[in-house]
């Protein structure tokens, strides 16, 4: 069949030319997806409708892609990151209001792109633990203000859906921040105004101390319905207009401080008495969790066609980084190169020297030593995060680069192993409903299915695992993650590990976030740990750990850490910090 034949493929390409003239942007591309939806710079991926276009789906699949439009054409990344509080069920309210803020520009300005978007906000709530919520505590308060701003602002009454759940909590909101949540419709047109609105709701709501700042302009920046500043996306969600599932927790005072120290784990030539006292963290059962290689969860023939199709995502992009890793390869092996002390009185005899003794036998025999080289025995781990916002270019990106960075170090005598860390389930999976069954017991801890992915091994040749890294193009692997446990286990095989220096490496594009932990535990309670972690790791573990971030700030996580607001600059990013840290030392 023609392609043109193809109801879908029709379908696509109106949309996007419908897209690009709302973004006012040229390059802008839109892709159907089966799973969640998600955007990233300039490309979005919308739910697929059926091939015979039943009107109901086709209006969310352009309520999606509108969403993703206006906010590529009204939303000022760089402006809202330097507003963000750090608090996440903060910085999830904080999204949510701005979500808000470019929908509403949309639907007022436009009645049909108004109705494709309440078609997308029911689906949205459709799948939100707000329809299910029976106490104010199990309630994402990102969603409930979402909701709410969306009213004040276009005058849509919230999905029948998320009613029962917006009564549990309106009126505590109201009572709190009503006064400032009408003001938000005052400042519509002012993104900077509007976050300054926003933040003092949050200050409203006790989720966030201190007096409303005003975020500083960016220089040669426009914001509000100026023309949009061309950068990657910022929000840390799952999808372009899907608000983070934080909930408002119960017995926390707010987030950790990253001061507390957590189990050290043994290793050799470790006393006992040098261990320190366990992580403030638990987990209700590990029964259902798994690591496991890449090719227990796709046969090898997929594997195949995935590689094949990741390769042909990233061939341009695979040039440059194969250019910057060969600079690194030239950097590591010079460090390498053996060097000689020649005429010394005893070593190696120094065959170069022996034609002159032959010459005058009064010359006496010459010997070398060689010089000891500096560069240490080392083993990398990458630890990609394999969440659902990596959907897309990011982990295309992140998993060619791993694979490229692998290659250059094995030549180097580098041993490389690359690890990802999502779970097995959304919302849950078995944990959640042994928990369920056990009668819902207060406080359960971590609460879902962790699944853990060796995609290469440290020992594992570079050509036996480079179909591996295919796996992560596969629909439906990538979904929520708990990001202080995928650390210890990447960290406790790297200490297991006989060579002399260790460095770990973590790619990710958020914060911890599981959304059926964080409902019945306190909103910072993934993100605590982490921190625990982390400072564990960088001052008690001979580990150094490094960390990049993708659209996502996680330099307040990790000391040595860099953020980068586009993909694209994934693989020269990493190549540069391994070569700074191989130049230290």
């Amino acid at each position: 069949m023609a392609q043109n034949d193809n109801p879908l493929e029709q379908f696509r390409q109106v949309l996007t030319g419908a897209a690009r003239a709302i973004a006012r942007e040229p390059e802008m591309e839109l892709g159907f997806t089966t799973d969640a939806p998600s955007a990233a710079g300039r490309a979005a991926k919308v739910p697929m409708p059926g091939r015979n276009l039943p009107e109901k789906e086709v209006a969310e699949a352009r309520g999606y892609a509108d969403s993703a439009a206006l906010k590529l054409r009204h939303h000022n990344a760089p402006l809202h990151a330097r507003g963000a509080p750090a608090d996440e069920i903060a910085r999830a309210v904080f999204d949510a209001a701005e979500m808000a803020r470019v929908e509403a520009l949309g639907s007022r300005a436009m009645a049909g792109v108004k109705a494709n978007l309440a078609r997308a906000t029911e689906m949205r709530v459709r799948t939100d633990p707000i329809t299910r919520a029976r106490s104010r505590a199990e309630v994402p308060l990102s969603t409930a203000l979402g909701l709410l701003i969306r009213e004040r602002l276009t005058g849509e009454a919230p999905p029948e859906g998320a009613r029962k759940g917006l009564d549990l909590v309106s009126e505590w909101i109201e009572e709190k921040a009503g006064a400032d949540l009408d003001a938000l419709g005052l400042a519509l047109d002012d993104q900077a105004a509007f976050a300054q609105l926003a933040t003092r709701v949050l200050q409203d709501l006790e989720l966030v101390e201190g007096d409303a700042e005003q975020a500083p302009e960016p220089e040669g920046e426009e914001d509000g319905e100026g023309e949009r500043v061309e950068q990657g996306d910022s929000q840390e969600g799952d999808g372009e207009a899907e608000f983070d599932q934080q909930e408002l927790g119960e017995g926390d005072d707010g987030q950790g401080d990253g001061d507390s120290e957590g189990m050290l784990p043994v290793r050799p030539n470790r006393p006992l008495s040098d261990l320190s006292p366990q992580f403030d963290y638990k987990v209700f059962t590990d029964r259902f969790d798994e690591t496991i290689e890449a090719t227990e969860l796709c046969d090898e023939e997929e594997l195949g066609r995935l590689r094949a199709y990741l390769d042909q995502q990233l061939v341009h992009l695979q040039g440059a980084v194969t250019k910057l890793a060969n600079r690194l390869q030239r950097r590591l092996m010079a460090q390498q190169n053996r060097s000689w002390d020649f005429d010394q009185e005893e070593g190696l005899l120094d065959a170069a020297r022996l034609a002159r003794v032959i010459v005058n036998p009064a010359h006496s025999l010459s010997y070398k030593v060689e010089r000891d080289t500096e560069f240490r025995d080392t083993v990398v781990s990458l630890l990609i995060d394999n969440s659902g916002s990596m959907r897309g270019r990011p982990i295309s990106i992140a998993a060619i680069s791993a694979d490229i960075l692998a290659r250059t170090l094995e030549r180097c005598g580098v041993k490389v192993e690359i690890l990802g860390f999502t779970t097995r389930a959304w919302k849950g999976g078995q944990s959640r409903e042994t928990w369920l069954a056990a009668g819902r017991p207060p406080a359960p801890g971590r609460l879902n299915d962790l699944r853990h992915i060796v995609y290469k091994a440290a020992d594992e040749p570079w050509r036996r695992a480079r179909k591996n890294l295919g796996l992560m193009m596969r629909e439906g692997l990538l979904k929520e993650n708990i990001d202080g446990e995928a650390l210890l286990w990447a960290h406790n095989r790297l200490i297991g590990r006989s060579e002399e220096r260790k460095i770990l490496m973590v790619i990710s594009d958020g914060a911890p976030v599981d959304d059926s932990t964080l409902s019945v535990n306190s909103g910072t309670y993934l993100e605590r740990h982490l921190r625990q972690v982390i400072h564990w790791i960088e001052a008690r573990s001979p580990v150094e750990l490094i960390a990049i971030g993708i659209g996502h700030d996680v330099t307040r996580y990790y000391q040595r850490a860099v953020t980068i607001m586009d993909a694209e600059q994934l693989g020269g990013t990493m190549i540069g910090q391994l070569a700074s840290l191989f130049d230290k030392d």
